[in-house]
């Protein structure tokens, strides 16, 4: 099988099927699955040279900030969600965070919680902003124009501003894990696995580019939002069983590898731990069999999270392998993926079970159309996502 021609009927489809590509289509959009379709369709356009691609990928980002950069179609609120004018949001359109996507309306702050609702309803998550800001800041490195890392940058300082809270016990501070599109008062309290993790992660990235590209028309520092985000991470403990939560891990120590090559990042012993960690993980998933469970009984998206990390574990031995002086202990580094190699057939046997036709017909399939054919083109396709340019 051509992993590329399947990634790019994957895409053109999507593309047609949500408003990108067939005018005569309203425009669908959906925050975490379109920030892997950025990535996926700059992958293709630097695979292929196709102009677009690249077209295309900028046209969903404009979509997803006037979409989702603003109050929905059912909201009586209009308007950009920052509370800027039309001209000032345009040039900042991630200035107030960006919607779920959701179709129904969010929780009122007098409205009791329904946590099994809670899933369907609209709002901001903070693990979808930091989707769509590493998306930003891959398009800035693969074509040059610094506005997407500024916009990145200024959604970046607004999630931590919305999202982050001293607990009334004291204490360092933590994340809430859903809050309101306006970013006025928490929808869920707790706070996710992994969205501090993340949040180092993606906003040390962007620190890193904007250093590299003197851009010195942002005036924003990510400085104390990164050490801020580093206490929080002190001490946590990243082992989860779940697919979705493994794959993230090893897609940020791909990420933070690659900072340390890039920006000198001192971060070995972070990396280690995630590693570490992400055996752990893995061993779990593993021992309890999911994969073999029948198509009705799983979550493509989710396992397909795992493979997009099983794919991110080769890029970082090849990463570590060309670039051994940025890591102290590349030796012990090199022997912990060793030791993760095992699990390198599931990333083919996810994508293979995926690519069944009569598996894309269980009812887990269709239900999550968008997001589970998106995130499997990333699966076949993934330097779009993994690669920092």
């Amino acid at each position: 099988m051509n992993k590329t021609l399947a990634a790019e009927e994957i895409m053109t489809a999507f593309g047609q099927r949500t408003g990108l590509l067939d005018d005569a289509q309203p425009p669908q959009r959906y925050l975490w699955t379109d920030a892997f379709a950025v990535c996926n369709y700059l992958e293709l356009y630097r695979l292929s040279g196709k102009k677009r691609y690249l077209s295309t990928a900028l046209k969903l980002i404009d979509q997803v900030h006037v979409i989702l950069g603003q109050y929905g179609v059912n909201d009586s609120r209009t308007g950009w969600i920052s509370g800027l004018d039309e001209d000032s949001g345009k040039q900042h359109p991630t200035r107030g965070g960006l919607r779920i996507g959701k179709k129904m309306a969010e929780r009122k702050p007098d409205e009791p919680i329904d946590h099994d609702l809670e899933w369907d309803r609209d709002g901001q998550y903070f693990h979808y902003l930091t989707r769509w800001m590493h998306a930003l800041n891959v398009t800035t490195r693969l074509v040059a124009d610094d506005c997407f890392n500024l916009w990145a940058l200024e959604l970046a300082q607004a999630a931590y501003a919305g999202f982050s809270f001293t607990p009334p016990t004291g204490g360092k501070k933590q994340l809430y894990w859903k809050m309101s599109i306006d970013l006025s008062y928490p929808l869920v309290r707790s706070m996710g696995q992994h969205d501090p993790l993340d949040g180092l992660i993606t906003y040390t990235q962007l620190q890193a580019t904007a250093e590299i590209d003197k851009d010195v028309r942002s005036g924003i520092s990510l400085d104390r939002e990164i050490s801020e985000l580093s206490t929080m991470c002190t001490g946590m403990n990243w082992v989860t069983s779940d697919a979705l939560g493994i794959g993230g891990v090893l897609t940020d120590a791909c990420r933070l590898a690659q900072l340390m090559v890039e920006a000198q990042v001192q971060e070995a012993d972070r990396l280690a731990a995630l590693l570490r960690d992400a055996e752990v993980g893995l061993h779990m998933f593993a021992h309890v069999g999911h994969l073999a469970r029948s198509a009705r009984q799983r979550l493509a998206f989710r396992e397909l999270g795992l493979s997009i990390g099983v794919r991110a574990m080769e890029t970082l031995s090849q990463v570590i392998r060309q670039h051994s002086a940025a890591f102290p202990d590349s030796r012990k580094l090199s022997a912990q993926l060793s030791t993760l190699a095992k699990y390198r057939g599931l990333a083919s046997d996810i994508e293979a079970f995926w690519l069944d036709p009569g598996h894309q017909r269980s009812p887990t399939w269709i239900d999550h159309f968008d997001i589970n054919t998106v995130m499997l083109a990333t699966s076949l396709a993934p330097a779009g996502y993994l690669v920092l340019p």
